[in-house]
């Protein structure tokens, strides 16, 4: 199998640890052997951050409108079909 190796001039290399059992069942995994750990990885950390993200915008939104009565029965669900932008 020849897997396709692309970097970008604006990665760096980095040092992650990861327990051997951890390690095994991620090589063990289809989309890790076909396209390599370090873009699961990358992908995995975009994601991460994009929910981070998107619960921080929501954590705020509920602070902000805890103390009234917040934007109304009209608005109810809003929430669920919000889309952020990238930054």
């Amino acid at each position: 199998m020849r897997r396709q190796c692309t970097l970008n001039i604006n990665m760096k290399a980095i040092q992650v640890v990861f327990d051997e059992r951890l390690l095994h069942r991620l090589d063990a995994d289809e989309e890790v052997k076909r396209f390599g750990r370090s873009a699961v990885l990358r992908r995995a950390a975009s994601e991460y951050l994009r929910r981070r993200r998107t619960q921080k915008i929501a954590d705020r939104y509920r602070r902000a409108y805890a103390e009234g009565e917040g934007l109304g029965k009209e608005f109810d669900g809003w929430v669920a079909e919000g889309v952020w932008p990238d930054e």
